[in-house]
């Protein structure tokens, strides 16, 4: 409770300087190598002369085969900047200063600033870290230039009103995600949310969260690995209070022969196969609509979220 409190309080101080671990960056982009062949890649929302982004893709430019790679980093007070790179020019194998071209932008480098949009329109695929603060705002963006995107974001915007219809429609969906569900970020230097014991490490700046993810649009073989179901039907799954349809507490319990519409948690979108499963809806909060459904009640009491699914019958 206190990781995911601590995401939620950095997101409403708008403490955005969260730098994704390097580490973190080659095991998720390593599901997507014969993608990027010869794509222009757009790292924004970054501090481009330190961006974990922008080293991981100028280090792999010709093993991933990149045609040309950009980054910009926004500066609060002041003009932001865009280094761009085209791979290595002297055969040495190695990413030199003078082969990256540094310029200074006429604004602060906001990812919605006119200079920033034209570098999204030369783009193929946008790969990086959105302020938490700006999540949806910023998928509404790539949404609405078609941009095929690898971006981290925080778990629960997933059954928010602007991004659950992306999700439900299967426009966006999950990426393979931290190791053991454990992001870890380097902390900038104007966050200042306090955090709990286990959550912040003063020696290393760095915090962990439990609640964020890999969010993305392009296809891989995880999306259609099938969940494989070993329950059966029976009288402990509850029905729901005010919708026909059953509660399922944990992913792995959702039965192999209910063919009617069941709620289950929103870790279930982290292994949704659209071949195996049907989104129906989500239960998340009061404003019903052909999209959520309001809370769900079993029995009387007020359950977690969920996400209305349904079975694909063979």
């Amino acid at each position: 409770m206190a990781k995911n409190s601590n995401l939620h309080a950095a997101k409403v101080a708008k403490n955005d300087e969260f730098y994704t671990m390097l580490t973190d960056i080659e095991k998720e982009m390593s599901h997507y190598k014969d993608f990027f062949k010869g794509k222009v890649v757009y790292c924004n929302c970054d501090d481009a002369r330190e961006s974990n982004f922008f080293k991981y893709f100028s280090k792999n430019f010709e093993f991933l085969g990149l045609k040309k790679l950009i980054t910009t980093g926004y500066k609060a007070e002041g003009k932001g900047v865009v280094l761009i790179y085209e791979g290595d020019k002297n055969g040495n194998r190695k990413v030199e200063d003078e082969e990256i071209t540094i310029k200074e932008l006429e604004g602060s480098g906001d990812f919605r600033s006119d200079e920033c949009i034209e570098f999204l329109k030369e783009a193929d695929v946008v790969v990086t870290n959105p302020p938490f603060s700006l999540f949806r705002e910023y998928v509404k963006q790539l949404m609405d230039y078609g941009k095929k995107f690898i971006i981290v974001g925080p778990k629960n915007a997933a059954i928010t009103k602007e991004i659950f219809p992306y999700i439900k429609e299967n426009r966006l969906w999950m990426g393979w995600g931290f190791s053991g569900g454990n992001a870890y970020f380097k902390l900038g230097k104007s966050v200042t949310t306090e955090y709990s014991d286990g959550v912040f490490n003063p020696d290393e700046n760095v915090v962990k969260f439990r609640n964020c993810g890999w969010y993305t649009n392009i296809p891989t073989e995880k999306r259609y690995q099938k969940l494989d179901l070993y329950k059966r039907y029976s009288n402990e799954y509850k029905h729901y209070d005010n919708i026909d349809a059953i509660n399922v507490n944990k992913v792995a319990e959702i039965p192999m022969d209910y063919n009617g519409i069941m709620g289950v948690p929103i870790t279930f979108l982290d292994v949704y196969c659209p071949e195996q499963f049907e989104i129906v809806a989500s239960m998340c909060n009061t404003n019903v609509n052909e999209y959520n459904y309001g809370y769900p009640f079993v029995e009387g009491k007020k359950l977690f979220a969920r996400i209305l699914i349904k079975r694909k019958c063979a």
